[in-house]
């Protein structure tokens, strides 16, 4: 049986021998290696100063709560549904917060990411079949970045949409860029893109004028989410594009760029500030999905253009509901932003991935260049075939394929952060396990019951 790790006379946490820890493995190299430990933290500064030093992670993070892939669930959920949806972009967003503070701790206390936390406390082909479910998920949001993207640079420029599929391979560039000049910047970059997707969806709901008593209703959940298999398809795919796989291990990563201290006091320090950084930048992501949602309800369900499901058609048909010439260009400024934002965390996520399950190095460029073609294959295929209709479709399923995988990520971090032995005193309480496994429950239950449904 695994020992409690414990704490030192110093006042550090430290597990006396590696068996006593139920790792199968030792730790032999820390997440992205490159900026690891890179930012220092004064714990004996102010306040502001700590929370200041933490402030970053939370918004790379919420980077994925606003891809394109989140733009086609909202949008098409709110023209068939109206308000309706919107108490499932809170709970999921609620949801979300839960799970990304246990990351940022399984990070902050073990010294390990999720995937390294994986391949060194379970058997190997567990190790591989988690490792598969991760990397399925992380082609399934790229498909949606890609799409995305293509159809921003279709909008903005004219870019013919199989040509916008493939430029999107070239981002690599702009992320090796942004790499060498440490991550301070990236995390500033990304912010000032989150700031203007807020911005933009801000001037957007002026201008289309919701029922504000509609839009309180939708936030409270009803029945028939879950018996119409369409609409809860529709609820799956945001729950998909809004609860990331590949987030979990992208936070318990990027939380290690800190350079905190290790004992009791510190930790508890920075699991505090960790919290709150990633809380405020979701809840952050929450009033810009919701705003999705609802410039969607209000200018085509209320017109009743419920047809409207691909992010073109609510581009052409923006303006002309809206009586608002302005309104078509601030929506593709903001779905590029979007897809930018998704290109450098997801970068980041599958060379964690990568590394973590496998140990195996391969360069960022490379590594970017195989996800981006595993992505680009059936984008194209999609764009060739079926057209504009197939994006719209291809994007959809993405996100309830990212649902899917969902469990294979959850189940592994609430196990770790309940662990006495890993987490030591910073192992989850009674509530914090009831919650997680509730949670884990009924996420894998309704994904198999829309199997079923759908085969039926």
């Amino acid at each position: 049986m695994s020992t409690p790790a414990v704490v030192l006379a110093s006042g550090e946490l430290e597990a006396p021998d590696l068996e006593s820890t139920g790792w199968r493995h030792a730790l032999t190299q820390p997440s992205l290696p490159e900026v690891h430990r890179t930012i220092p933290v004064d714990h004996s500064g102010r306040f502001w100063r700590r929370l200041l030093a933490f402030a970053g992670p939370g918004y790379l993070v919420a980077v994925g709560y606003m891809d394109p892939g989140n733009w086609a669930t909202d949008i098409s959920g709110g023209a068939v549904y109206g308000y309706a949806l919107l108490s499932v972009v809170l709970i999921s967003n609620f949801v979300a917060i839960y799970l990304q503070a246990l990351a940022a701790k399984l990070g902050l206390v073990t010294g390990r990411d999720l995937a390294q936390a994986c391949r060194d406390a379970y058997p190997r082909p567990v190790v591989i079949g988690l490792w598969l479910s991760a990397e399925i998920a992380i082609v399934a949001c790229d498909i949606a970045e890609v799409l995305g993207a293509a159809i921003a640079l279709n909008l903005l420029f004219r870019v013919p949409l199989v040509w916008g599929v493939a430029l999107t391979a070239f981002d690599v560039l702009l992320v090796l860029a942004l790499q060498h000049r440490g991550f301070r910047f990236i995390e500033a970059l990304v912010i000032a893109l989150i700031v203007t997707i807020t911005v933009i969806f801000g001037i957007e709901i002026a201008f289309s004028r919701p029922d504000w008593a509609g839009v309180l209703t939708g936030f409270i959940p009803t029945p028939r989410i879950v018996r119409d298999p369409k609409e809860l398809y529709l609820a799956l795919g945001i729950l998909g594009a809004t609860v990331m796989p590949h987030n979990l291990y992208l936070h318990s990563s990027i939380i290690q760029t800190r350079r905190h201290g290790r004992t009791v006091a510190q930790l508890a320090d920075s699991i505090r500030h960790a919290y709150t950084d990633s809380t405020i930048a979701l809840m952050l992501a929450l009033l810009v999905n919701a705003s999705i949602l609802i410039v969607a309800a209000a200018t085509f369900y209320r017109s009743g253009h419920h047809e409207v499901g691909a992010i073109q058609d609510a581009y052409k048909l923006m303006s002309p509901l809206l009586g608002v010439a302005v309104a078509t260009p601030l929506f593709a400024i903001a779905l590029l932003a979007s897809g930018q934002n998704s290109t450098l965390t997801g970068t980041l996520a599958g060379q964690i991935v990568l590394e973590g399950f496998t140990r195996f190095k391969l360069p960022p460029w490379a590594r970017r260049l195989v996800s981006r073609s595993l992505a680009i294959v059936p984008s194209i295929f999609a764009v060739g075939w079926y057209g504009e209709k197939g994006m719209a479709g291809l994007i959809i399923f993405s996100q309830v394929v990212l649902s899917a995988q969902l469990s294979f990520a959850i189940v592994p971090l609430i196990q770790f952060t309940n662990d006495t032995a890993k987490m030591g005193p910073f192992a989850n309480g009674p509530l914090t396990r009831w919650t997680g496994w509730t949670l884990a429950a009924i996420i894998a239950g309704l994904n198999c019951y829309l199997i079923a449904t759908s085969f039926a």
